[in-house]
């Protein structure tokens, strides 16, 4: 296996790990607030409210990323009456569902960050005169992270394994490229240098989220 073949093959699976991590970055930018509003949804006290939050936690997490993925491509612009105009892009259709499906799960990590936290730490910052906004900015949130991080980067390591789902439904990735290099040259070598692309995005995730946690656990 010669050195120019693995530079041959490594440089179109790096074109498919841009979309790898575009993907990564949209579905972390817009879930991560989205779950947490899913979750101040769930403690509301209009019942009609706490009930559509819960179903759709329910659901989504109830039910295949997979399936969501071809729903979102190819169910979409067959439903009745508002199907054609529900037609996007491929990419687009899958980073909706990558998106909704990873609010799902954050909401929960969200749900038991805030759970975590003792209510007397509600009336302490009502007695120093604290208005809700500010009890939830300055006292409530900062915790709730502290105790969501380890969860939320063990969900966010998963999520950059999981756009390998990308393949399903044609969009070309990194492991499109890889599934196309050993097609076409009888040879399991494309799948091990993946591998190691993945292994190398999920090592900078870990070292990442670790400085996080170690700045937390001495703040």
């Amino acid at each position: 296996m010669s050195l120019d073949y693995l530079i041959s093959i490594t440089k179109p699976m790096l074109e498919g790990a841009q979309t790898t991590l575009v993907l990564f970055v949209l579905s972390i930018i817009l879930s991560i607030p989205l779950g947490f509003m899913i979750t101040l949804m769930a403690r509301s006290r209009l019942i009609p409210i706490v009930w559509i939050a819960n179903t759709y936690v329910y659901v989504v997490r109830g039910t295949p990323l997979l399936l969501q993925l071809l729903f979102f491509c190819f169910g979409l612009p067959t439903l009745p009456i508002i199907g054609e105009y529900l037609v996007f892009d491929r990419f687009v259709a899958a980073s909706l569902a990558f998106v909704l499906n990873y609010a799902a799960y954050f909401a929960e990590i969200f749900r038991g960050g805030l759970l975590s936290i003792d209510k007397g730490q509600h009336e302490a910052a009502q007695v120093l005169g604290l208005s809700k906004w500010q009890t939830m900015r300055k006292v409530i949130i900062p915790q709730m992270i502290r105790v969501a991080l380890p969860a939320i980067a063990n969900e966010s390591i998963t999520l950059v394994k999981d756009t390998a789902l990308l393949y399903a439904v044609a969009v070309p990735e990194l492991l499109h490229y890889a599934k196309t290099a050993v097609n076409r040259d009888f040879t399991i070598m494309p799948f091990f240098v993946a591998g190691v692309i993945y292994l190398i995005m999920t090592l900078v995730l870990t070292l990442f989220f670790k400085a996080i946690e170690k700045r937390y656990k001495f703040e």
